[in-house]
């Protein structure tokens, strides 16, 4: 099994590039009760407004796929992954491509996902953003929402529609949250989540811990909205619930997982994905056969009406500098901005603690990012070797920031799948910190400010 991509903050570095999902075959799960929610919608064909955020919430994303009819959608919201779905580790076997014959906008407000051929031979169609971008903040909540038209080709069998989200790093313990899934056009749904360790795990993997299939009336035939809800505002009892049409049909707890796991799954942001893929282990399983066969049809297609992000405190952009405190290290010293300097890659040191305002750093908000004078902690250029430096750079919601607090007082970035290092168990002030694979070692411990 493949390991995701990594992602490129800084300007010059390398695009993103293949994601992996993994297949899964779902087990089924009793659904829960209703809980209304803002977003459900009668099937239409028609453009839809992109819902505003009820009170107390704010937009953190949003795209009404508004353009021209047979143009791609909005370069600065989405990037394409390409390449046969080998590439994916889920078994599918289409080749995704950025081609508008897959990927367009239909000129009355809808994305289009389509695939197109016949036995063994497919193209279709994968976009994400850019960065990870969305993530719900220590004692709030993220919803993640989109209006979809399943596709409906006559014979469906081997179509895997997704709208997803995952997180920078190494999967699963990145986490992910398949949002909506069906598989083989049945007109069903699922919510998944991925989280831990490869295979098995306390997240089942490479199943996850789902809803199973379950009906989705008319879920072809005109648009009906998805929906996860990741509720922090109860940090030690956080959870994760799937809607369909403002109706909740399946919740997930961070007891069921374990708060560490459940921590570096999902206290961070994620980028949000959608395609459409053939074949692969999710429906050959449900079928019990090797899917598409040469009776597929071809040019199913998914249509997105919208799709919307909010939180209940927003997200992205500088933080305005504020009260913080020092972190300290290995040798008592603190974790220092180099001369007080806001300039993008600054360096971050290891200095004799001094009170002053390149010293007084924030834990701000999902991602467990580490603000000071109102920038962010960064691995230089999203980088993923043992030396790599760490710097200073304008706060981007990449997986170049996050930094989860370990119970051994290690920080640790899921993206490179390593920890914050005083380099060389360094006591000299001056000396620049690093990454480095995690050992637990006295030199990777640190203090947060409470």
């Amino acid at each position: 099994m493949s390991d995701h991509a990594r992602r490129s903050p800084h300007p010059g570095a390398a695009r993103l590039t293949s994601l992996v999902r993994r297949w899964r075959t779902l087990a089924l799960a009793a659904a829960l009760g209703a809980v209304a929610l803002f977003g459900a919608e009668a099937p239409t064909a028609q453009a839809v407004t992109v819902p505003a955020p009820p009170s107390g919430w704010s937009t953190v994303f949003s795209d009404d796929f508004s353009g021209a009819s047979g143009s791609a959608p909005n370069s600065s919201k989405w990037t394409y992954d390409t390449g046969p779905g080998s590439n994916f580790g889920t078994g599918e076997i289409e080749t995704m491509t950025n081609s508008t014959s897959n990927v367009h906008l239909d000129g009355n407000g809808h994305l289009n996902i389509t695939a197109l051929g016949s036995g063994s031979n497919w193209t279709s169609g994968r976009i994400h953003t850019p960065t990870a971008l969305v993530g719900a903040p220590a004692g709030g909540k993220l919803q993640v929402t989109a209006s979809i038209q399943q596709p409906s080709p006559a014979n469906g069998l081997g179509y895997w529609p997704a709208f997803w989200m995952l997180g920078s790093g190494q999967w699963p313990e990145n986490g992910e949250i398949d949002i909506m899934e069906d598989v083989n056009a049945l007109s069903q749904v699922a919510g998944t989540v991925h989280c831990g360790t490869y295979p098995g795990g306390v997240c089942n993997e490479g199943n996850g811990i789902g809803s199973g299939l379950r009906g989705c009336s008319g879920c072809q035939s005109g648009f009906h909205t998805y929906s996860m809800i990741l509720d922090r505002t109860n940090t030690s009892a956080e959870s994760i619930t799937f809607y369909l049409d403002g109706s909740s049909y399946f919740t997930v707890t961070e007891g069921q997982i374990g708060a560490s796991t459940w921590q570096q799954a999902f206290d961070h942001n994620m980028m949000i994905i959608f395609d459409l893929a053939m074949g692969g282990g999710f429906p050959n399983g449900v079928c019990g056969c090797t899917s598409p066969s040469g009776a597929t049809t071809s040019g199913g297609t998914m249509s997105v009406g919208y799709v919307a992000a909010y939180s209940t405190s927003g997200g992205g952009g500088n933080p305005p500098p504020g009260n913080g405190a020092a972190i300290t290290g290995y040798g008592g010293l603190c974790l220092d901005d180099r001369s007080s300097s806001t300039a993008n890659y600054n360096p971050i040191q290891v200095y004799t603690c001094n009170g002053t305002g390149a010293q007084q750093w924030t834990v701000v908000e999902a991602g467990s990012t580490l603000h000071v004078l109102g920038k962010c902690l960064d691995v230089y250029a999203a980088g993923t070797a043992n030396g790599t430096a760490v710097d200073l750079y304008d706060c981007n919601n990449t997986g170049s920031q996050v930094w989860i607090p370990q119970s051994n007082g290690s920080l640790y970035n899921p993206q490179s799948n390593k920890c914050l290092d005083d380099t060389g168990w360094s006591t000299t002030p001056g000396t620049q910190v690093e990454i480095w694979d995690c050992t637990g070692g006295a030199n990777q411990v640190w203090h947060l400010p409470s």
